[in-house]
């Protein structure tokens, strides 16, 4: 089967979306599918087109962004011979342009599978405000003309506003999730090198992006040293140029700053890496805001590795994705 995979990001970009789609384009291709990702050429440096474990990336050159979207003129033509080539659709919101492929796959008649990773939510601007409402109207002109929606779970189903609509086509399939498993000597090695003092250690894996919530970390931090003196952090994850995020990491610095040497930026690791950062901690902490993790997909590859999660207690039922793409 020949199958179009379509999302705004796709790897190197890394997010929970981004590493739920590669691991999806993946696997269909080692059980024999012909499978290509269509998305954006974000970064100028990448290719245009590229082959990774099987599987076809085609990107397409971006003229400018809105807000954190993505805005490519030559899409349409392409979107429209690369949906004629394939059999079956899988598209992945929100997504801006996940409409019109579902509108030429209802034309050509190409079925729409459709993954819904989380509502959208922006940081609150004007611009924001009128890019949310246009993706909105995208993504429920989507569902409508999808064959299938994909969720995570039937409880963010139920209380998600878009998957709420359309729950006669919902189907629940709970995402992929790899963990390695590391050799002892590594975990040791990785231990030494950003755990030198043999301490506590809280590890937190994301973008440093405002719904991630590490300040809520940073401010307890001091009352934790209180009664474990030596706990260090190691942080797992884009820290530096996160799109849209540059106001937020200026709000922590100093924060951050009165960390010291105490607070490590372990940088962004590859699958392997991840299992020896998780091997290394005494507990996860996943302190989100605002309902971003739909899953959590960190948290279940860390208590796969035997580390303890804690994790925010977070309204489903305004559940939102601020910039999961």
């Amino acid at each position: 089967m020949r199958i179009l995979v379509a999302l705004t990001y796709y790897r190197p970009h890394t997010s929970g979306l981004t590493i739920y789609a590669e691991r999806l384009a993946r696997s269909l291709a080692a059980r024999g599918h012909r499978v290509t990702v269509l998305t954006s050429q974000y970064d100028r440096a990448l290719p245009l087109s590229e082959e990774k474990e099987g599987v076809l990336i085609v990107r397409v050159p971006v003229a400018f962004r809105v807000s954190k979207g993505v805005i490519m003129p030559s899409f349409g033509r392409i979107a429209t011979r690369m949906v004629r080539e394939h059999d079956v659709l899988s598209l992945h919101l929100p997504q801006l342009d996940a409409s019109g492929l579902a509108l030429r796959g209802r034309l050509i008649g190409k079925p729409a599978v459709v993954t819904y990773h989380c509502d959208l939510l922006l940081p609150p601007s004007l611009l924001n405000h009128l890019v949310n409402r246009v993706i909105v109207w995208s993504d429920r002109a989507t569902g409508a003309l999808a064959n299938a929606i994909v969720a995570y779970t039937e409880d963010y189903a139920t209380h998600s506003r878009f998957l709420s609509r359309y729950l006669d086509k919902v189907r629940v399939i709970p995402p992929p999730v790899e963990v390695a498993t590391p050799r002892d000597e590594d975990i040791a090695s990785f231990r030494a090198q950003w755990n030198p003092g043999g301490g506590r250690v809280i590890g937190m894996a994301a973008r440093l992006a405002t719904e991630k919530g590490v300040e809520v970390l940073l401010q307890a931090l001091p009352a934790v040293r209180a009664r474990f003196p030596d706990v260090r952090v190691l942080f797992a994850g884009q820290h530096e140029n996160v799109m849209g995020e540059a106001a937020y990491y200026e709000r922590l610095r100093p924060l951050l700053v009165r960390e010291g040497d105490r607070w490590a930026f372990v940088g962004v690791l590859d699958p392997y890496q991840m299992s020896l950062f998780f091997s290394s901690l005494d507990v996860l902490v996943v302190p989100s805001i605002n309902s971003t993790e739909s899953f959590g997909l960190v948290q279940v590859e860390a208590m796969l590795r035997g580390t303890p999660s804690v994790a925010s207690d977070l309204q489903i039922g305004r559940a939102s994705c601020r910039e999961r793409v």
